[in-house]
């Protein structure tokens, strides 16, 4: 069976979930979970996604999160694959981590990301793993973050959540209502089936039917014009790519004529590369011809050597931080 098309936009919302293969419990332990929310900032940084909402269970994930960049798909591959290939290195395992591709929903912005929240922050009060009151104390929603503002990364933006839960402000008062809300929220049934819960993870549209049948058509045109919008965008990531290339040359003081002539593996070029990885879903291999550095092999190792002892000088060029890394 074919893949079902993404439809990516600069005003996506999703919601995407994945469980462990075979439904295994890959979160097994706080390091696990801790490990994959530091690789989701890494991806959030890179993407410049916005994450409204997020959930670590035993075997699965959940995250509602908006894509300004039109690049779920891209930041999608690079997250779970990076994922991946550190918890196998990590395990000495091999194989596959998920149960196949991630899920994602496509969300209206208006009637269903908030709906969506409290789904996702109930996640674990609906496993019976903690009560609703106990929410604000377990560790891993992002409601641990949420009465926490200088915990908050600044791809976290709860807005959300708050206003569909009667107008609230992302104020200390406001965060005790929303708490006292998805209590409620847990003991009335009706409400939720309201907000259709039972169908958050199913399907492919979480929203009203006007936001369903929009959404079906812009499919169908997609689906038609499949060729040319897989072209685009990838066409859009290079664009991305190259203007992320450009800035990190002048910061260097440096032009695109200087990296055929410098040595393949200058230091300044494993500098920009690093910074371009930092930034962006840039690939090894592009780097390795964009930068004249080599094979992908070789770009790979490099920067990673580069960056446990980084010219500070350089690193604060391109805007890393030059701290000794481990």
């Amino acid at each position: 069976m074919a893949r079902r098309l993404r439809i990516e936009s600069e005003s996506g919302v999703y919601h995407i979930l994945n469980r462990g293969n075979y439904r295994s419990d890959i979160f097994r332990s706080d390091k696990t979970k801790q490990a994959f929310l530091d690789c989701l900032a890494e991806a959030c940084r890179r993407t410049g996604w916005i994450v409204h909402a997020w959930c670590i269970m035993r075997n699965h994930y959940h995250l509602a999160l908006s894509t300004p960049r039109a690049n779920l798909a891209d930041g999608m591959r690079w997250f779970q694959g990076t994922f991946a290939l550190r918890f196998n290195r990590f395990r000495a395992e091999h194989g596959h981590l998920y149960q196949g591709r991630y899920k994602g929903l496509h969300v209206d912005p208006s009637g269903g990301l908030g709906p969506l929240c409290h789904y996702i922050h109930l996640n674990p009060v609906e496993a019976k793993i903690i009560s609703a009151p106990e929410l604000q104390r377990w560790p891993w929603t992002d409601l641990c973050w949420l009465r926490l503002p200088q915990r908050r990364p600044a791809w976290y933006e709860p807005s959300p959540a708050l206003v569909h839960a009667g107008g609230l402000a992302d104020t200390p008062a406001g965060h005790i209502k929303y708490l006292e809300y998805l209590d409620w929220l847990s003991e009335d049934e009706p409400s939720r089936r309201q907000m259709r819960f039972e169908q958050m993870s199913d399907g492919w549209i979480i929203g009203t039917a006007g936001f369903a049948k929009a959404m079906l058509q812009e499919h169908r045109t997609l689906a038609r014009r499949s060729a040319a919008v897989g072209s685009g965008l990838y066409a859009g990531r290079e664009l991305i790519w190259q203007e992320t290339l450009d800035e990190l040359l002048a910061k260097v003081a440096r032009r695109r004529s200087d990296l055929l002539a410098a040595p393949k593996m200058a230091e300044w070029k494993q500098a920009v590369a690093a910074a371009m990885k930092e930034r962006t879903t840039v690939t090894n291999r592009w780097l390795g011809t964009h930068l004249a550095m080599g094979s992908p092999f070789h770009v790979s190792r490099k920067v990673a050597a580069w960056l446990r002892a980084p010219n500070p000088k350089l690193a604060s060029q391109v805007g890393l931080n030059a701290r000794r890394k481990t």
